[in-house]
């Protein structure tokens, strides 16, 4: 076992099924959240700060919300009273962060991430790079040690650890998304009451319950260290990365909580539309617009024409100007995709297709970018 793997206790600890209930039903007390997934799947990342050390990767929690007071440094403060060795902060240098979790095992959990990042996720480029790094054990930032004098020494300090992340929706730069289980938080209404956060009272009845997480934890730790849960259908590469962790304690667990975890996985991952690229939104576009019109080829001008007339969309005004033929040639290039010229409803000019357009493929269509780049369940081929 790691050493930062905490001893298993001499007593026999609760179940585990008994201990995530706990856990979640604590934290139901004190929030309103949008559905049902969210307070299990706080339970089991609260629950994978303990036995961190027994995964490859730790998965960030972003609480998101469009406005302030929408509950996002409530479920922090009660957080801290459930995750192991919690440090609180709204921020600070990347320096310290990583002093502090060299020093560790800690939880890191930021408030007010968008005063770090600021507006589009623009901001502190060594606090994003050590989250972003952090995110995996193996993970670490050279510092540099000593002086002129008597020279110096290079040491490589651990960044792995759990972090949780609120701030307001937009501000999140995408590398850190890309790791994270996001729950987009929204104001309670008036009808929807919750207890309030009292310190005293919190920290004497989370106390048992943190205690019993704590035991619990320490007592499946080495059975965590080679564990491969099973994933959902649609669920692959990065997002069944972020999740194992989280299946894993919920296998051990044992009761309702393997189809608990993997119900709110299902619907976290693929239920939850996630932030687009530009390219990213281009091809879903482009597989709307060709699947709408039944064809595998279509000329530049009626794809330009078509992108601009969609709602709530960004090709009617990109920086100010309309999507045009040559960003959109600029755009698809990236995807090896490029325009050729074809006759189509008897008029000969430049389009794109879904095909491939050489035999060396070097070149490709539409829809070898569709199935590369878009959701699984939309991957049908050439339309």
């Amino acid at each position: 076992m790691s050493a930062a793997l905490r001893a298993v206790p001499t007593a026999q600890p609760a179940p585990g099924h008994v201990v995530l209930d706990q856990v979640r039903d604590f934290v139901k007390r004190f929030s309103v959240f949008p559905d049902e997934h969210c307070a299990p799947t706080l339970a089991l990342w609260y629950a994978h700060t303990w036995v961190a050390d027994a995964f490859y990767t730790t998965p960030r929690l972003v609480l998101s919300s469009p406005e302030a007071g929408s509950g996002k440094t409530r479920v922090l403060e009660i957080a801290q009273h459930l995750t192991r060795e919690p440090e609180m902060t709204a921020g600070g240098s990347a320096a310290a962060l990583v002093r502090m979790v060299a020093a560790g095992p800690i939880s890191i959990l930021m408030d007010e991430v968008d005063t770090v990042f600021g507006t589009g996720g623009a901001g502190n480029e060594e606090v994003r790079q050590m989250l972003n790094l952090g995110y995996k054990r193996t993970a670490t930032i050279p510092k540099t040690k000593g002086d002129p004098a008597s020279g110096f020494t290079v040491e490589r300090l651990p960044i792995f650890a759990p972090a949780a992340l609120a701030g307001l929706a937009g501000r999140m730069p995408d590398t850190i998304t890309t790791r994270a289980i996001t729950i987009h938080l929204r104001r309670r209404r008036h009808d929807e009451p919750v207890e309030p956060y009292r310190e005293s009272k919190v920290v004497r009845q989370a106390t048992p319950i943190r205690e019993a997480l704590g035991d619990w934890t320490a007592s499946i730790g080495e059975n965590l260290i080679e564990a491969e849960p099973d994933m959902p259908p649609g669920v692959e590469d990065r997002p069944a990365e972020i999740w194992e962790p989280l299946l894993a304690i919920a296998d051990v667990a044992g009761g309702h909580w393997p189809e608990t975890a993997r119900a709110a996985c299902s619907h976290f991952v693929l239920n939850q539309k996630s932030t687009q690229t530009l390219g990213v939104r281009l091809l879903d576009d482009l597989r709307a617009l060709f699947t709408a019109e039944g064809t595998e080829r279509m000329h530049t001008a009626e794809i330009v024409t078509r992108l601009r007339g969609l709602e709530d969309a960004p090709w009617a005004d990109l920086n100010g100007k309309p999507l045009d033929s040559r960003q959109l040639a600029r755009q698809l290039s990236l995807y090896q995709v490029a325009p050729l010229t074809f006759k189509h409803k008897n008029t000969n000019a430049k389009g794109y297709v879904t095909y491939p357009t050489n035999t060396q493929v070097t070149q490709v269509g539409l829809a070898d970018a569709w199935a590369r780049y878009l959701a699984p369940e939309h991957n049908g081929g050439a339309v």
